[in-house]
């Protein structure tokens, strides 16, 4: 058994014992690129006080340890060594402790993740840690709150790009192999230990820099490095990434009034990432999927740069200042959320920023609200694996919409000002809940410990709905009801929220416009807003307009018939985005049917013109259809639907974001219904032309796994398309439309090479999972009981993030209601209560995994009986 999942009481007692200074690291992968070669030289050497004979450990998952030098004296390997930690003992007031391992490749990306491009036969390295996988690469004190300065050396080939935190101070060829060099890099400023970060390979580099003249006189230089896989080159739009970036650095300098403090600013696009990005200081990855080597919308242009301004604003938020524990983590990953969309909204050309985070971000945060296992912003995290978890949308998504709402409450500038204040006084070092809330109170005047008791250490969303009298067209007592229960606790936490309520009618040209708005303050179950009393009764009444608030918002009957029968009708993108959202919530909730939500977007979707939100309510409808729609009458709500879909891909402006984003639709709901299959065929074969579309890599995979999906395309035709397309994107594509094929024994090689056996990488593993899943239920209900049967065998003998793909990738989700059935007697949802019950010693980010999973199906089969 492993003793990787270190606790916060550990971590706490280590702490306690222990200064960390300093650390030499030394990586040698000159042997990356042989296969057969499974790990590398790791050698770390670590400088820090402790508490004079006491005891404590390092962390180090490896495929061997070699030796371990304390104080100059070598230690017994087999009493040091406990699995995954390295134990140290009788210690002195100052130390050094040098460890020599071998460190492994991964293909999970976490620690060293090796990837080989199937484009051109190159190898190519780069480094994950988040939470805690800095320790799969050396040994270290692996827990955000010993920080220290560290320099790293990496013996590579000699024509590689190699990159580190620091800047490259030294480069040396071998003496013994001229192939070979050492890389030497800058010693830098005390950071934590999961962002740290090292990249190596043939990458394409491109420079550049930025500068700024500081309020002293001085001059901040940063230099500027892109990284990209060689074969991606030609699709890698550096210019555009620069411009964003400078844009982004001059934002975030005069805004936080604290100079970039990391030197450099690199910014690498990797393979195989299992995260949108991370914030490394100096060298921040990016998933590749940002390259756009096939055709993209403004929208994922625009949430690129959504990202991009995220992990600069880490710089600061996470980086400089850094949470003591991970129960801490919303004081990083809330912030950039929220700063990532600041800066889109301020420091780009883009003015739908904040109109497409009320889509999609906080869409998120309500969907994870709403589960079983919420939690509140700041949470309760006793271990690493429980901080895996909690990367999750109330960390993010929904702390960034309750930072947006303190911003309401106490003013942007002290929002800012207490920012500022908070990088002066915690720079370089850890902070908790209640660093910050001095810093905002002092700035605000406020006393926040009530706020942030009511807002971010309580769990479970309100829902707020607008109570209406009215006399021949008047309005007279409007009343805000709020409907707030915590889920954990069952308590009623009816929270504070500075509101905009706003008034919509047709204006001369039969545009709904707003006509006037007013702010209110809702406090308690109940609110009158006395300030409406005696207006004339608006077409729509729009409650949290400009989406101040976090909170879900239940349309009165007259404001939802005007946005069930006018909804193209209202001109404002963001009034447009929350009706948009009313409406999914209203449908997810049960209290409308999904098949209306289907229906409105069938007659408004070809009208709207903000792409982020019409991808939002496309993908919507797509998961209305196949798990909330009752089967009896899903073929026909998707026949219509796809129809609706081929005929705007047609109808649609020549290449524009529209077409492509109908296109995409058509092929997703294909993989589901075979109505449209004779155009898909047509479209790869090129006997239909659609005007202006581009049917390039990525949307060429989509159309084969739709006919792949019905038996409609035949391994051969995958092959030679694959052939066509050897790249790492269209590797992925082809396994998931080979594992699609609607034959069984297609469905238990897939089932086979995901659940036992470890040759497939994280997103090939993902691929293969998605096409198994792309299947009638009747084709899957053999899986059911060995899906439970292996859950804890998996957990055990895989890494928790592959682990996580196949738990969660495999869960028998697609089930239907039978007439008559209840929702809790659907016999999935049995053998899942059932397998619940008879573990209930199971880890307990397994069985969340497994509690979410349930929650998701109850809710669609809730759906279907709602509608049956």
């Amino acid at each position: 058994m492993s003793n990787h999942n270190l606790s916060r009481d550990e971590a706490a007692t280590r702490s306690a014992l222990i200064t960390t200074h300093s650390y030499d690291v030394t990586l040698d992968v000159r042997d990356a690129a042989d296969p057969e070669v499974a790990g590398y030289p790791s050698i770390s050497t670590i400088t820090f006080s402790a508490k004079p004979g006491s005891a404590t450990f390092l962390d180090f998952i490896s495929g061997g340890v070699q030796s371990v030098v304390l104080n100059g004296v070598p230690l017994d390997i087999g009493s040091a060594v406990d699995r995954d930690r390295i134990i140290l003992d009788g210690l002195a007031a100052e130390n050094e402790v040098t460890v020599t391992g071998t460190a492994l490749y991964s293909r999970s990306g976490e620690g060293m993740h090796r990837f080989v491009d199937p484009a051109d036969g190159q190898c190519y390295l780069y480094t994950q840690y988040e939470p805690a996988d800095s320790r799969r690469v050396f040994a270290n004190f692996e827990q955000p709150d010993l920080k220290a300065e560290f320099t790293f050396h990496v013996i590579a080939p000699a024509d590689w790009e190699v990159a580190s935190n620091g800047v490259e101070a030294v480069r040396t060829p071998a003496t013994s192999d001229p192939g070979v060099a050492r890389w030497d890099f800058a010693t830098t400023k005390r950071m934590s230990t999961y962002i740290t970060t090292v990249l190596a390979g043939p990458y394409y580099k491109a420079t550049d820099h930025w500068g700024a003249t500081l309020d002293d006189g001085t001059r901040l230089d940063v230099p500027l490095a892109l990284f990209c896989r060689a074969s991606l080159a030609d699709s890698f739009d550096a210019d555009e990434l620069f411009r964003l970036t400078k844009g982004g650095l001059s934002f975030f300098n005069e805004l936080f009034d604290y100079p970039y403090p990391w030197g450099k600013y690199d910014q690498a696009f990797v393979p195989e990432y299992n995260l949108g990005a991370m914030e490394n200081p100096g060298l921040v990855t990016f998933t590749e999927k940002y390259v756009y080597a096939s055709r993209a919308t403004d929208a994922q242009y625009q949430a690129r740069a959504n990202t991009l301004m995220h992990e600069m604003a880490h710089m600061w938020f996470g980086d400089l200042v850094t949470m003591n524990w991970w129960d801490d983590l919303w004081l990083k990953e809330s912030f950039a959320d929220y700063m990532g969309t600041l800066g889109v909204d301020r420091a780009t050309d883009w003015d739908t920023a904040w109109v497409n985070f009320a889509s999609k971000r906080k869409a998120w945060a309500y969907l994870q609200d709403q589960l079983p296992t919420t939690h509140p912003i700041v949470a309760d995290i006793p271990d690493l694996e429980a901080a895996k978890q909690n990367f999750d949308g109330i960390t993010y998504a929904k702390g960034a919409s309750v930072l947006k709402q303190l911003v309401a409450y106490v003013g942007f500038d002290a929002f800012i000002d207490g920012s500022r204040q908070y990088f002066r006084d915690h720079a370089f070092g850890n902070t908790s809940l209640q660093d910050l809330l001095k810093a905002l109170s002092a700035a605000s005047g406020r006393d926040l410990a009530t706020w942030a008791r009511q807002w971010l250490q309580t769990s479970g969303i309100s829902t707020i709905s607008a109570e209406i009298v009215e006399d021949g067209g008047t309005l007279g007592a409007v009343t805000l009801q709020q409907d707030a229960i915590d889920p954990i606790t069952g308590h009623q936490e009816l929270r504070p929220h500075r509101m905009r309520l706003g008034l919509y009618d047709a204006d001369t040209t039969g545009a709904l416009v707003r006509s006037e708005s007013i702010d209110v303050d809702v406090v308690g179950p109940s609110t009158l807003v006395a300030e409406l009393n005696g207006k004339r009764r608006p077409a729509l009444l729009l409650v949290n307009d400009d989406d101040l608030s976090y909170a879900k918002v239940r349309l009165d009957p007259v404001s939802e018939h005007t946005v069930r029968t006018s909804l193209d009708r209202i001109q404002d993108p963001m009034a447009r985005a929350l009706c948009w959202t009313a409406l999914w919530d209203s449908a997810r909730d049960g209290v409308t049917s999904a098949a209306r939500y289907v229906a409105a977007v069938e007659q408004f979707a070809p009208a709207e013109s903000g792409i982020g939100v019409l991808l939002n309510v496309l993908a919507n409808a797509t998961g209305a259809i196949e798990r909330f729609v009752p089967a009896a009458t899903r073929a026909d709500v998707r026949k219509e639907f796809l129809a609706v879909a081929a005929n705007q891909l047609q109808a649609a402006a020549a290449g524009s974001d529209q077409q492509l984003a109908w296109a995409r639709t058509l092929a997703d709901v294909s993989r589901h219904g075979d109505s449209e299959l004779s155009l898909i065929r047509g479209i790869l074969e090129g006997s239909t032309v659609i005007g202006g579309l581009a049917v390039d890599a990525e949307l060429r995979w989509s159309l084969w796994q739709a006919l792949s999906a019905h038996g409609q395309a035949t391994q051969a035709e995958l092959d030679r398309e694959l052939e066509a397309d050897k790249t790492a994107s269209g590797r992925e594509g082809h396994a998931l439309a080979s594992a699609a094929r609607p034959d069984a024994s297609v469905k238990a090689a897939a089932w086979d090479s995901a659940v036992n056996t470890t040759g497939l990488s994280n997103e090939i593993l993902s691929a293969t999972i998605a096409g198994f899943a792309t299947a009638p239920a009747d084709m899957l209900k053999p899986y059911v009981e060995p899906y439970f049967e292996c859950l804890e065998r998996v957990w055990a003998e895989r890494s928790i993030e592959i682990a996580g793909r196949i738990v969660r990738g495999l869960f028998p989700a697609a089930q239907d209601l039978a007439d008559g059935m209840r929702p809790t007697s659907h016999p999935v949802m049995l053998r899942t209560d059932e397998w619940m019950q008879n573990h209930k010693g199971a880890p307990r980010a397994l069985r969340r995994i497994i509690i979410e999973q349930r929650s998701h199906l109850l809710r669609a089969l809730t759906a279907q009986a709602s509608e049956g």
